[in-house]
């Protein structure tokens, strides 16, 4: 009897636990994965994924814990092929505005289900302004240009200390992510502020990490496309097709062609961008898999106008902008088809897995960026005095109007990072691998004769090129690179049952720099040149633990690094000194609950900041880096989102920050006092809120982000008011009917109360009036150029219908 007994109740709690397992796959394991399909290019290190089965939803059901053998075979006989995996996203935190994650370090997310609300325009810079950790300053609604680069601020420092990453490749920064991809191929994109894995290329990591992971092909052949029209005669069109599996080899791809166009907000001038992604995938049934995406884009754009504190204010007091003028006007040069940029931009990675054998696996991720283009500018008017002559030898004309030049002939980022890692036992896995760059950037400050309408040639074309008496043409070359070679050693190990991670990491950089300067005169060329060698120690810590399924803690502790620039290389004339790696020692604290109703992600930071790079703006639109001392930066994130409860899914974030400036800076053979001062472009205090509603078809999302003020000069003599920015998404999702299997209808609201705030500023300026020098003296005023301002675009509406086939 006791024997039947016991076999009885083994045979109920064995048929519990599977049919929890297979109830808890089908209702989380989805949302988590088809919102980020990089789960299984994180952990597959480690865990090698299961072999794909012939259900969607089995085959992205991967993470650092395996569900049992049997609950799989359950779900996948259980999960037809037809699933609507978009639609169970609905389960997620915060309506997608908040992801679970497990690192153990902060990360802050955003999925696919918040990234479908938003208008299909809107960039990368767009998508993650309700982060915690995030202050965004836009220059449009269009998505044509996304930001100014420097723009936004993390935990005291600005975007220009990230790394942005697309599947792993770098890109050139946050001021050119919007032409990288459009919005309708990301799958996520997570922040880490507090940096990231030591294999990752990143080069400028004091500010962290931006991960943006794109669209998974699908299984089968289907398309997509989306039409958005909109505020300042905004249109754009997108098209999207994939191949499903190709004969039955598992390579899955898909190709997607976007067209954008819509006139300025303030001022006159038109904007345009034409956008092509590419993306190829395969896994295969041993573990390895690849990942291939690539990019081209072309962006004709107006060269945007950044206000000065005072024309800001003259603006929202009087209603008199300050862009581009609509007719030529020779004597200011500010018509718009004088004032434009143009730009092709390329980019490339291809993530690569090789299961090796059960013990030993390769990760290989090559990347090439590249870019090529030229901004114009009116130069003013010249006159025949300057000596200057066009391709025939005749003298210009006085009062000619000029045009000059930003011209990037080359911009090329090409490496790879390649890494060996061997389990070892049960607990370690080490991984030893190399990381190579190349950069190299050549640009041009050629001259020309503006045309007779006002708008500005092609630099290349002689008819309006200027010369030099001596043939030579009116013009600056500038040849800037670097050369980087790191290696690298991590260890993961595993405890508890998994409970418990520790990974610990160091990488090795070494880096040399190269600058080259020639310019043209009456005399023949001059210049200089300039070289540095660098290296830079990065090691790294990261502890997690799972009290239990629900609650989580974790510690990081890390080395990250800034170079400069390597086309900014000049030498700071208050130091005769060139600028120095930005270093940043890190730590963070956190805890995690992931609960069915709720989620919830607090992390505690500290950062000591050595040499802080700064980029200040020069008058021509030029700019230069300097050290500006040392900084320390402390505060804390807190991010909660609540799952559906009757169709409501709220999100709040808050983050405090306490920064402050740890040195004098020197200035004018002195130094101002700063020691002691809150630091420029920190806000103390930002706060989110967000809250999406769905009932049926019908869905809405509203957000609010408030940062509060901040100092826009070290001598802490201008600063920029606190501002509060806000969306409104309202939408419906129709359901599907002959061969459409599904289509949306979005109306998108930004800057709903048409507050007329500044978002952002451009660079910053040691002091804006005269101040007193340490030594007794006064300063000079605007030292360098007066501040100039990013301003929210006023009021916009998007409508947007959205096929899937």
């Amino acid at each position: 009897m006791t024997s039947r007994l016991e076999f009885f109740f083994r045979a109920r709690r064995l048929a519990a636990v599977l049919t929890g397992s297979s109830a808890l796959i089908g209702l989380t394991a989805l949302p988590a994965v088809a919102a980020e399909k990089s789960a299984l290019h994180t952990t597959s290190r480690h865990h090698p994924p299961v072999r794909p089965s012939k259900s969607k939803a089995a085959s992205h059901a991967e993470g650092p814990v395996r569900p049992h053998p049997k609950a799989t075979s359950m779900q996948a006989r259980a999960t037809p092929e037809s699933v609507d995996v978009q639609g169970s996203l609905s389960h997620a935190p915060g309506g997608g505005m908040m992801k679970n994650e497990t690192a153990p370090y902060t990360v802050q997310s955003v999925g696919r289900q918040f990234i479908d609300m938003k208008a299909p325009q809107n960039s990368v810079v767009d998508l993650v302004r309700n982060l915690p950790s995030m202050n965004v300053a836009t220059e449009n609604t269009s998505g044509v240009t996304g930001a100014a680069t420097g723009t936004a601020e993390i935990r005291g420092l600005t975007d220009a200390d990230m790394t942005i990453l697309v599947n792993g490749g770098p890109t050139a920064g946050f001021g050119y992510v919007n032409e990288t991809i459009d919005s309708e191929d990301i799958d996520t994109i997570s922040v880490m502020p507090g940096g990231g894995a030591v294999e990752l290329p990143a080069s400028t990591s004091a500010g962290g990490v931006m991960k943006v992971v794109t669209h998974t092909p699908s299984e089968h052949f289907a398309a997509k496309t989306d039409f958005s029209y909109g505020t300042n005669n905004m249109s754009r069109e997108f098209a999207r097709v994939e191949t499903g599996n190709i004969k039955n080899s598992g390579v899955r791809s898909y190709m997607s062609f976007s067209n954008t166009h819509a006139r300025s907000w303030m001022g006159a001038g038109i904007n345009s961008r034409y956008n092509v992604d590419i993306g190829v995938e395969k896994n295969f049934s041993n573990g390895s898999w690849f990942k291939l995406f690539g990019s081209w884009d072309r962006t004709d754009a107006m060269e945007s106008v950044y206000p000065t504190a005072a024309q800001f204010y003259t603006y929202k007091h009087t209603g008199t902008g300050y862009g581009r003028s609509g007719a030529f006007d020779p004597s200011n040069n500010n018509f718009w088809k004088d004032n434009i940029t143009h730009w092709d931009q390329f980019t490339f990675s291809s993530p690569t897995h090789i299961v090796l054998s059960p013990i030993f696996s390769l990760d290989f991720n090559p990347y090439l960026y590249s870019g090529m283009g030229y901004t114009t500018g009116g130069a003013g008017l010249g006159y025949a005095s300057d000596g200057y002559v066009t391709s025939s030898g005749a003298s210009i004309a006085d009062n000619s109007p000029l045009t000059g030049y930003f011209k990037q002939n080359n911009w090329l980022d090409i490496g790879t990072t390649i890494a060996v890692n061997a389990r070892l036992g049960s607990h370690h896995t080490i991984s030893l691998g190399y990381w190579f760059d190349h950069n190299d950037q050549t640009y041009s400050l050629p001259m020309s004769l503006t045309r007779a309408d006002g708008s500005a040639a092609n630099p290349d074309n002689r008819n309006y090129k200027l010369y030099y008496p001596n043939g030579l043409p009116v013009n600056e070359y500038t040849h800037g690179g670097y050369e980087l070679n790191a290696i690298f050693i991590k260890d993961s190990a595993k405890y508890l049952h998994d409970r418990l991670t520790i990974d610990g990491g160091f990488k090795f950089v070494m880096t040399r720099y190269w600058y080259h300067d020639r310019y043209s005169t009456s005399d023949g060329w001059q210049g200089t040149n300039l070289g540095l060698n660098s290296t830079a120690p990065l090691p790294q810590l990261s502890i997690g633990y799972k009290i239990n399924p629900a609650h989580q803690i974790y510690f990081n502790a890390e080395g990250d690094f800034r170079q400069p620039s390597p086309t900014n290389l000049s030498v700071n004339p208050d130091t005769n000194k060139l600028p120095n790696n930005q270093y940043v020692i890190k730590e963070e604290l956190g805890y995690r609950y992931q609960g069915s109703l709720a989620s919830v992600d607090l992390s505690l930071f500290n950062y000591s900041i050595t040499n802080r790079l700064l980029t200040t703006y020069v008058a021509d639109g030029q700019s230069v880096t300097m050290n500006a001392g040392n900084q320390t930066s402390r505060g804390v994130d807190i991010m909660v989102s609540g799952r559906p409860i009757y169709g409501f899914s709220p999100y709040a974030s808050v983050e405090y920050l306490d920064a402050t400036q740890d040195s004098n800076i020197p200035l004018e053979g002195s130094y101002i006092q700063t020691k002691g001062h809150r630091a420029v472009m920190a806000p103390k205090v930002m706060a989110n809120f967000g809250l999406t509603y769905r009932y049926k078809g019908f869905f809405v999302n509203g957000t609010i982000h408030y940062a509060s003020s901040q100092y826009t000069t070290l001598a802490r003599d201008e600063k920029m008011p606190g501002y509060v920015t806000d969306t409104l998404t309202l939408g419906y999702k129709i359901p599907p009917f002959m061969f459409v299997k599904g289509s949306t209808f979005t109306l998108n609201f930004t800057n709903l109360t048409g507050s007329i705030i500044r978002t952002g500023v451009t660079g910053v300026t040691t002091n804006a009036a005269q101040v007193r020098l340490m030594n007794g003296q006064m300063s000079s005023a605007d030292t360098v150029s007066p501040n100039t301002y990013l301003v929210e675009p006023r009021f916009s509406m998007t409508g947007s219908l959205s096929i899937d086939l």
